[in-house]
């Protein structure tokens, strides 16, 4: 007889909308690394932009670059340690 693995969920589905809310630890702190990894972004966008060396388009590209990279990598930590994302309408099946 082989027992199922039940894995800890990190991430629960979001009562309204589509998405997930940290539950556990590790959730926590992938959200809050996520957060210091954009606003370090954001940081590094404004002080490269002050000092005149590149157009709108490289600072855009820069930014947008990082920004997109580190949101589909927690998508897909979500994805993988949360419940199944859908819409929800608070509870109604």
């Amino acid at each position: 007889m082989v027992k199922e693995k039940k894995t800890k969920l990190w991430f629960r589905a979001k009562l309204y909308g589509w998405g997930w809310t940290p539950v556990t630890w590790q959730g926590w702190l992938v959200t809050l690394g996520y957060a210091i990894v954009i606003a370090d972004q954001i940081t590094s966008t404004v002080n490269y932009d002050k000092t005149g060396s590149g157009s709108v388009s490289d600072t855009m590209i820069y930014f947008g670059l990082n920004f997109i990279l580190s949101t589909v990598l927690l998508l897909v930590i979500c994805y993988m340690k949360g419940e199944r994302a859908g819409w929800r309408w608070g509870g109604k099946k």
